[in-house]
């Protein structure tokens, strides 16, 4: 892109996608947007923008006690229970009693993992994804700015390591939509960057629980995929708190923004 000033991420629910007139898919807009109002205050650590009007960066660090990290793989697992814990930000398994009711009300947050000056991994604010509307309740999306704007540091200065958000429902997978989001991160912002820990490609993680719970403290597992690997990795930690990975699928790129996943069942 040219440069946007949003990056999409999002996935959708196959079995709950349903096709309506394009008429109505406007009153149904019309009816959410009115039902919702948008008047109540984000949650602290969340910003909300108009998508007709969307701002070019987010600012950075996030507004919460999250605090700044020496390792990457420390502010990944940290982030995990912050963004999963935001109102909707779970809904459990997908054949858990109450789960379409939990579905209705979920939604996405993404947010950047960078890496400053300092040579710290910091976390910017969440940006909360809109609700969607009756006619496309099979889909969950979230749009990040382009950039971070960290006031403490000279513009051009920050680098960007990961694209995070969750993903409501459980079982899930890594998306069109999210591969699309993170091309357009690597066209921008370059395949990876160098840290005191060494080189790191630019990916995107999706974390999930795998249990409805509506206020999380604990990271129960993520999806990651690093650019130019050809498997998405799946993480979940042990009762003791040492985690481990599977592949959770492979990847094949057929252009430079489109990417197949192709899915192993793992539960």
């Amino acid at each position: 892109m040219a440069v946007e000033a949003l990056f999409g991420c999002g996935h959708e629910r196959n079995s709950l996608r349903m096709l309506h007139a394009p008429r109505q898919r406007f009153w149904r807009w019309l009816l959410v947007l009115v039902a919702c109002g948008c008047t109540y205050p984000p949650p602290p650590g969340v910003i909300r923008f108009d998508p007709r009007n969307p701002p070019r960066s987010v600012k950075g660090p996030i507004e919460l006690n999250f605090g700044s990290y020496d390792a990457y793989w420390e502010a990944l697992v940290a982030a995990c229970p912050v963004v999963i814990s935001m109102p909707g930000g779970n809904a459990g398994r997908k054949d858990s009693m109450g789960f379409p009711e939990r579905w209705r009300v979920s939604r996405e947050y993404c947010s950047w993992l960078y890496y400053t000056p300092d040579q710290k991994y910091e976390m910017s604010m969440l940006v909360e994804g809109p609700p969607q509307p009756p006619d496309e309740q099979g889909v969950r999306r979230c749009k990040l700015p382009v950039f971070v704007e960290d006031e403490r540091y000279s513009k051009g200065s920050l680098k960007y390591v990961y694209i995070i958000h969750n993903h409501p429902e459980f079982p899930t997978a890594i998306s069109e939509f999210d591969f699309g989001m993170l091309a357009l991160a690597r066209k921008i912002h370059g395949e990876s960057v160098e840290t005191r820990e060494g080189r790191i490609p630019i990916g995107i993680v999706a974390y999930f629980a795998k249990s409805y719970d509506p206020a999380p403290t604990r990271c129960e597992g993520f999806l990651e995929y690093k650019f130019g690997s050809n498997e998405v990795l799946k993480w979940t930690p042990n009762d003791q708190g040492q985690w481990h990975s599977e592949v959770a699928g492979t990847v094949t790129w057929t252009s430079e923004t489109e990417a197949h996943f192709s899915p192993m069942k793992i539960e």
